[in-house]
């Protein structure tokens, strides 16, 4: 599963998701998209699982470009342990997502295609999605 190799701090702020991605927001490897809809957080399992759905959909003759990363680190308490004594260990990894952030793209397969294996990935992943095409 994806996690970073190294990071400045082992334990990162909450942070807020505001307003829409204007980074990342436009295709720019393949010819189809999914795009997210509504903000949230994306682990790394679930990425993955997006990915094998794609894949196993496809078959051969494709090529894939994950577009996020999760490099923010989640921690939490065991269970049964009182308040206090400071933040808990780290458990994963998630990628912090705004509205409008290009999340997979696509190319080498037909639109109906990339249509089916985009649905399939989006069941995978807890923010909504639409799938764009690339005109240019």
């Amino acid at each position: 599963m994806l996690q970073p190799r190294k990071t400045k701090y082992r334990k990162t702020h909450r942070g807020r998701l505001k307003w829409v991605a204007v980074r990342w927001s436009t295709i720019a490897f393949g010819e189809y998209a999914i795009k997210a809809t509504t903000r949230g957080y994306i682990t790394s399992r679930q990425i993955e699982s997006a990915r094998r759905a794609m894949v196993r959909y496809i078959k051969r003759g494709w090529k894939i470009w994950i577009r996020i990363f999760p490099d923010k680190a989640y921690t939490a308490k065991p269970l049964e342990v009182p308040m206090g004594w400071g933040k808990g260990s780290v458990e994963m990894y998630r990628a912090p997502v705004k509205p409008g952030r290009i999340l997979f793209e696509m190319t080498w397969v037909t639109p109906e295609v990339a249509r089916e294996a985009f649905t399939l990935a989006s069941y995978k992943l807890p923010v909504k999605t639409k799938i764009i095409v690339d005109n240019s």
